[in-house]
Order: structure tokens, then sequence, then C-alpha cells
């Protein structure tokens, strides 16, 4: 008893700081994170810039402070030019070192000591203003373990001449880290800025290389290998990983909150209950990933086509150049009844409804964890970065989808959805996705992989 009351007086006299990059496929899982660690015990100030600043309101649990980003207008609101705007802008500043300061200033006064700090992995002028501090880092990846590799593996890919890649290679199998493909890596050649692209799978390796430990929003049982490579490599480096995902289910309620950046238009839930178990096709591209207007309308007609059943997200500025995208002529009395679009969904409490059957996705990380934790099979179509390996492992390794490939056409988008949704047709998929989600339930309980390594992940903190 005397030992476990230590413990809970040691994590009541420490605190952590987070900062997510201010996107929401990073803001989601550093909240997340943070709600998990206050649920520990420890404390937990969220660093936030004002672009895209969650809301306090919504983490009661948290402490939040504001730091001026001071990113010129000019720069575009999304993207790679984005995260290299932030970080020249942090570093210039000195803002982040003030409130880091005044952090460690106020914990002392609290008698709260300031443990450490947790960064997304390409806040490298976060990472600096700690260190300048004599404040420890932690790395929190918010993508698979798998592009954890991938992104270390660069200099290797372009030795072994994958890298550019040409047409003629597409197709050819990386045999160092299968089951990927040529055309499923990122290729910062591609960009119009070469050199940009490479700068961020840059950031990413040196936040980690100068850490004191990797987080990653992943599963034992679910990168079993990649985890393993990942320990080889990082612990004689005396780098720690902790696989504690998947995030957005370790949280209590009441610590975690609402993550959306987005308002959520919930009439969809109630659609959904008019609707038969399985039956529907749930579709959304994230809150990043743009198409062109040949792209939406072909999507538009291919849901149409289809005949089954379909809730479609279509986000404001989801069209390239355009900021409320208006419905195809005739698509609305084609669907007969069959389709609700939105502009954005509570999407975790969609794929948990039992009349969803499918998830039509651009395989982002977040989305990706929702849907293997519902047991939802995928309708892969990855755009860029990480997403394109998660695409072909969701085909390839999990086999919990099928991957939709090519320029979009609606009589390939019609054979796709029949693929998946399709009661013969996708029943073995079904049944893979099924056993996935037994396994990740198994994870979260409270001898399972991932609650381990949060205890660990909180015991490491105490350590630094």
């Amino acid at each position: 008893m005397a030992a476990a009351g230590g413990a809970e007086s040691r994590r009541a006299a420490a605190r952590v700081a987070v900062f997510p990059l201010p996107f929401q496929g990073h803001i989601s899982p550093m909240l997340q994170l943070a709600g998990a660690l206050h649920a520990r015990g420890l404390a937990v100030t969220v660093l936030h810039t004002a672009f895209n600043a969650p809301d306090p309101a919504r983490h009661p649990g948290l402490d939040f402070v504001a730091v001026p980003d001071a990113i010129p207008e000019t720069v575009a609101p999304n993207g790679i030019a984005k995260i290299l705007a932030l970080n020249a802008a942090m570093e210039a500043s000195g803002h982040v070192r003030g409130a880091l300061a005044s952090l460690m200033a106020a914990a002392e006064g609290e008698t709260r000591r300031l443990a450490c700090l947790v960064i997304d992995s390409t806040l490298t002028a976060a990472q600096k203003a700690a260190a300048g501090l004599g404040l420890p880092t932690l790395v929190l990846h918010t993508g698979s373990a798998a592009c954890f590799r991938l992104f270390r593996s660069y200099d290797l890919l372009h030795d072994k001449g994958y890298l550019p890649s040409t047409e003629s290679n597409l197709d050819m199998p990386i045999e160092e880290l299968p089951p990927l493909l040529v055309r499923d890596l990122f290729d910062p050649s591609k960009l119009p800025n070469k050199e940009i692209g490479q700068k961020i799978l840059n950031l990413a390796t040196e936040t980690t290389t100068n850490s004191s430990g990797a987080i990653l929003n992943t599963f034992e049982d679910l990168e079993p290998h990649e985890l393993r490579m990942i320990r080889d490599e990082l612990a004689p480096k005396g780098i720690p990983p902790f696989a504690i995902g998947p995030l957005h289910k370790l949280i209590a309620s009441t610590d975690g909150g609402d993550t959306s950046l987005l308002d959520q238009d919930r009439s969809c839930l109630e659609w959904l209950d008019a609707q038969a178990p399985g039956s529907v096709l749930y579709v959304s591209f994230g809150s990043v990933i743009h198409v062109t207007q040949d792209e939406f309308t072909e999507t538009a007609w291919g849901l149409a086509n289809s005949g089954k059943p379909f809730l479609w997200v279509v986000r404001r500025g989801l069209v390239l150049g355009v900021e409320k995208q208006e419905l195809p002529d005739g698509f609305e009395s084609a669907m007969e009844g069959r389709g609700k679009v939105i502009e954005w969904a509570p999407q975790q409490e969609v794929l948990a409804h039992p009349a969803v059957g499918g998830f039509w996705t651009h395989n982002g990380w977040n989305s990706t964890l929702e849907s293997i934790y519902e047991g939802v099979p995928m309708l892969s179509r990855p755009v860029f970065g990480d997403q394109l390996a998660t695409g072909r492992y969701v085909a390839d390794t999990w086999k919990v989808g099928v991957l939709l490939e090519g320029v979009l056409e609606r009589g390939e988008i019609e054979k796709a959805i029949s693929r998946l949704m399709d009661e013969n047709a996708g029943v073995e998929i079904r049944g893979r996705a099924e056993e996935l989600k037994e396994k990740v339930r198994m994870c979260l309980e409270s001898s399972g992989s991932s609650q381990q390594a949060v205890d660990k992940l909180v015991g490491h903190i105490l350590s630094l």
C-alpha cells in the first residue's frame, strides 16, 4: 500500500505540457493523450497556437496556454508550408520558450514539477525551446508504426533506387518494407517544391532522435512486426517507444472531451436509426484533403448509382477552389432518399452505429483506427503522405478493406462499393474486421498491452 501511495503522490506532484500541431488530425490524438495522462493522475497543460485553437470549455480537466504563432497571413492555412512557417515563427519569436519558462516557474510555486513536454513529431522549434531550458521532450507520432518506419527509411529508399519514382517502377515491391509498393511512397520529388517535402520528413526523424521517448497511436496486435523493428532501432539509443493506441478509446469521457474543430451535424444519427443494420456506406475524406470538380462529380454519381444507402460528408472547401460545393444536377432525385449529405459528422458515433456497414475513407490514421475499433470495413482512397501506406496495409496486410486506385470513375466506384458492401462479396473482409475489432478491445482491457504501455509511459515520465 505504501508503494502505491508513493506512486500516487509522485503523479500528483508532476505536470506534463503538451503541444500539438494545429491541424485536426494532430490536435485530436494529442488532446486524447492529454486526457489519458490526466486520468492517470498527472496535471496537464496544453500549449496551443491561435490558429485552430481548441476550446478549453470542452476539456475541463486540462489547463490551456495560448502561444502566439506570428505566422504571416500569406501562408496557406494547411499543408507542409504551414508547418515550416510555424516552426520558423516560433523559433524567431521565443514565445514557446517564454511559455515553458513560465510553466516551470509556476510549477515550483504549486509544488508540481514540470516533468516534460510532449510535442508533435514536426514541432522542432518547441523541442529546441525545451532543450534550452533543460526540459525533456517526448514525441507523439500521429501515424501508424509502419509509417514511422517508412519515414525513417528515406535514405535507404533513395540508395536502393526506389526513389525518385518513375512510371515504370510504381508497382515494384519495397523488399525492405513489405507490403508496400513504390506507388505507396510519399515522394518529395513530385511536389512543386522538392526541398519542402524532404524537410518535413527530416523534422520527424530529428525530433525523435533528440527525444526521451516516442509515443505511437497504435497497438501491439495491429502492428507487431513494425513495433518490434522500432524497438530494435530505438532501444539502443535510449529512446523507449510506447504503443498506447487507439488513443480515442483510452480516455474517460470527462477527460478527453470533444476534439472536433468543426460543428457536427447530429441529425445524421436519427437518419441512421431508420436504416437497416450494416446497410449504409459512410463517406468522409477528413478535414484537410481536397478533391477536383471531376472527382467530386464521379464520386456523387458512383454513390447514386451504387444502389446502396450512404451518408456523405461534403465539408466546406472539399472541392478545390470552391467554398460550398453544389451537388450535381439530378443527383438528389437519383439517390431516391437513399442518401444523406452533411457538412461534418460526429464520426466516432457514426462508425459505432449498427446501420453503418462500410467506410469510404482517405485513410488518415485517426479515421483508420476509429474504423478498426468499430469493426467497419473500409473502401480506401488514400491521397497523400502516410495515407498511401496505410491504404496498402488496410487492403493487403490486415485485409479489412478494398483499395480504390487510379482515376476516380463512377463505374469503378460502383464496383468497389459492391465488393465491400454486398452480402457475399464482402463476407471475408467483414469477418477479418470483426476479428480485429476483438483484438483492439482486448488491448484496452486493464491487463491489455495498450493500458500496460500507458502505465509504463507514466512511470517513464515520472523518472525524467
